[in-house]
């Protein structure tokens, strides 16, 4: 009995190879393994399936019998929310506290503003817009350094209101 062309030994018979790959597509088959006189197909489809572990829970930890409140211990004071009020950024960018490196910053700690007083330059695409206090009061704390990106309405600086 002769063999069907391409069936030599080292080829493959690319019409075997179709008709596999059709049957593995009509039932729903992903992979296929097949050997038989030395010849071994592999053959997957679609994207590899991973398997994952079912989800394992672990016991609830047994609670430990509370310590015994002692009333006449004073509680212990929560921390105090930062004095003053803040300056945030109106919009996002580059924060810088001076007009030019070489030129000292427009505000320090201890400085006093005014409303339109002139507090740092935020870049945003290459536009330097000069933001103004918009508050009157002293500057208590900087909260961004030169440099920063800062994004909208982060807070710039604390300044206790005058």
């Amino acid at each position: 009995m002769a063999k069907p062309e391409g069936a030599e030994k080292g080829s493959f018979d690319l019409d075997r190879f179709r008709k596999l790959l059709q049957l593995m597509e009509k039932y729903g088959v992903t992979e296929a393994n097949l050997q038989k006189d030395g010849e071994s197909w592999k053959v997957r489809r679609g994207p590899r399936q991973v398997a994952v572990a079912p989800e394992m829970t672990l016991p609830a930890p047994v609670a430990a019998a509370p310590a015994p409140v002692d009333f006449s211990a004073t509680a212990p004071a929560a921390p105090a929310a930062p004095a003053g009020v803040t300056i945030d950024a109106p919009t996002v960018g580059t924060f810088y506290s001076s007009p030019t490196p070489e030129e000292p910053t427009f505000v320090n700690v201890g400085s006093t503003v005014q409303p339109d007083t002139t507090i740092c330059i935020i870049e945003a695409m290459k536009v330097f817009n000069q933001i103004p206090a918009e508050k009157a009061g002293r500057i208590i704390e900087v909260l961004v350094a030169n440099g920063d990106a800062v994004e909208f309405g982060q807070p710039l600086f604390r300044i206790e209101p005058a």
